[in-house]
């Protein structure tokens, strides 16, 4: 199996955050779903998902960089004896280059090999756990925030429902127990990890558990209010601006953000008219602020 390292282009000093990067770009080059019915890069995937599996965990990247498990995550057996390393010992002279080795020399090596006395006959069934298979689901912001079920191709053709919890984040890895490669002998499937990616949306952005969106109002609605229908990620809400609402005005929606604890927050952008207005451009020619002001003072080049 090739280096992981090699897999994903990096090198054995790059922190966990490049590894991460490279194997998301590389993830979404080749995923399936954007190359149907080209099986090379389905093969490519699985072997990027591979590689990521064991870089992307801290402890296997260590294991494997010690030497203690192969680029496959399976163990590396420690080196088993020879005849070599049962030469003299306590003063006893165990093999014997004339006569070879006797029945109680070959129990004792197949017990130190196999991990049992008795040799292979009597040693434990060898049981290793299935490793973790890694996948990315790209998800709509609105999905990722409300939550959803969303279906997801493996490499193998099998077909996986995923529960997305509420307020998923950009970046998180939903676990999926027992649904990964399966065990050897005994051992159980590992666990089938699924990065999360969440798509920007047009209108909202999130801040923690805080929803943003910008409201473009026309300047009556902001100088002499308005009551408007508002977007929020659960569907339209009427929203009241006060009169004399200015560009990057916050009002906030109570309980409207992610799981119903965080807020929605509608910050209003007020625009021009998208053609000439002679009545209005009459008007302020002829108006004199009561309250007059400078918006640009404290601007200065200095």
């Amino acid at each position: 199996m090739k280096d992981p390292y090699e897999v994903l282009g990096v090198q054995k000093t790059d922190s966990d955050a490049a590894i991460r990067s490279a194997y998301r770009k590389l993830a979404k080059r080749y995923h399936p779903d954007v190359n149907p019915g080209k099986p090379e890069a389905a093969e490519r995937f699985k072997e990027i998902s591979a590689a990521y599996d064991l870089l992307g965990d801290k402890e296997k990247r260590a294991r494997y960089d010690r030497g203690e498990i192969d680029a496959a995550g399976n163990e590396v057996p420690p080196q088993r004896p020879f005849y070599r390393d049962f030469g003299d010992a306590a003063g006893r002279e165990k093999y014997r280059a004339d006569s070879g080795f006797d029945p109680e020399d070959l129990e004792s090596i197949f017990g130190q090999a196999f991990g049992a006395r008795g040799g292979a006959a009597g040693g434990r069934r060898f049981s290793m756990r299935g490793q973790d298979a890694l996948y990315q689901l790209t998800l709509d912001f609105l999905d990722a925030v409300n939550g959803a079920t969303r279906r997801i191709t493996l490499p193998d053709g099998r077909t996986l429902d995923v529960r997305i919890p509420v307020g998923v984040n950009d970046g998180q890895v939903i676990r999926l127990k027992g649904q990964g490669m399966p065990g050897i002998g005994d051992g159980a499937a590992g666990d089938a990890l699924v990065e999360v990616a969440v798509a920007p949306h047009p209108l909202f952005r999130r801040e923690a558990d805080d929803i943003i969106v910008t409201l473009p109002v026309t300047i009556q609605e902001a100088v002499l209010g308005a009551s408007l229908e508002v977007p929020t990620i659960k569907g339209l809400v009427r929203l009241t601006i006060p009169p004399n609402s200015g560009h990057g005005t916050r009002l906030r929606l109570r309980g409207r953000g992610i799981h119903g604890r965080g807020h929605q927050f509608v910050e209003l952008n007020p625009v021009l008219p998208p053609a000439d207005e002679p009545e209005l451009a009459e008007f302020l020619r002829g108006w004199k602020p009561r309250h007059s002001f400078n918006p640009r003072a404290g601007m200065s080049s200095e």
